[in-house]
């Protein structure tokens, strides 16, 4: 009974000693809290796109040739897509990042006059109607923007060249149709932004703006017309284009933020 009763006081005795012997161990160290990380837009990457828009297209005769249709103006727009590739490198600092970007692609933007002389806004000359294809095309820009982690808000800007083909058809029976092909040279402006849905795969939407140099379709030395019979005219175009694309980055890990 004895061994019983000092038992039961024993752990008694413990229990209400073991709280202040607890306040005397250290506690345990808690494991750090895992470092957000952000992401480094910095590296080589390639990438493809897509999307459409449309042209505005001026073409214009002011030779002040005493001939009927001597002195004439248009304005017509185009419609249509694209699709291409890219190229580029990022160099980021900060929240801050500064790149170079290269592309080709492809081109389907046409439009014409048509609409113009049959509601008779427009005659043309003899009737002719004017048409312009934006067959292809590529750029070489720099870029610059801001990070907000995975997100890049950028501006882009820089040289950009083309194949548009122009052509004129005049009435049946009026003279042959005249076509031919310019490469043109100009600048292009945009901006937009991209999301890193991966470590290596980023999306983007951007918007860019075109503007080719004019050109002209001279006369012969001899008859001061085209070769369809025309008087001389130029021509000057500009596109606004919308695209969604999918970029790969080599490299570049994301990095700790202390």
């Amino acid at each position: 009974m004895k061994r019983i009763l000092l038992s039961t006081a024993s752990l008694g005795v413990l229990g209400l000693l073991s709280p202040a012997f607890a306040a005397d161990l250290p506690y345990a160290t808690k494991a750090p809290s895992a470092t957000p990380s952000v992401y480094d837009w910095s590296g080589v990457y390639v990438g493809a796109f897509g999307g459409g828009g449309f042209g505005n297209h001026n073409i214009n005769n002011s030779t002040g040739q005493a001939q009927p249709f001597a002195d004439f103006s248009a304005n017509y727009s185009s419609q249509g897509g694209l699709a291409g590739g890219e190229v580029g490198y990022n160099w980021q600092s900060g929240n801050y990042v500064l790149g170079v970007e290269s592309d080709l692609f492809w081109a389907g933007i046409q439009g014409n006059d048509g609409s113009q002389i049959a509601n008779g806004s427009f005659s043309g000359v003899g009737g002719a109607v004017d048409s312009d294809n934006w067959r292809w095309g590529g750029t070489l820009r720099v870029r610059g923007g801001f990070t907000v982690d995975r997100w890049l808000m950028f501006f882009t800007g820089g040289y950009a060249f083309g194949d548009i083909q122009h052509t004129n058809t005049p009435p049946v029976g009026v003279g042959p149709v005249d076509k031919f092909n310019v490469t043109a040279n100009g600048l292009t402006a945009g901006a937009g932004f991209a999301y890193a849905i991966t470590n290596n795969i980023s999306a983007k939407f951007e918007y860019r703006y075109y503007s080719f140099n004019g050109y002209n379709r001279p006369g012969s030395a001899l008859t001061g017309l085209t070769v369809n019979g025309q008087l001389p005219y130029s021509t000057v175009s500009t596109f606004s284009v919308v695209s969604l694309g999918l970029d790969f980055k080599f490299g570049g890990p994301v990095v700790a933020k202390y």
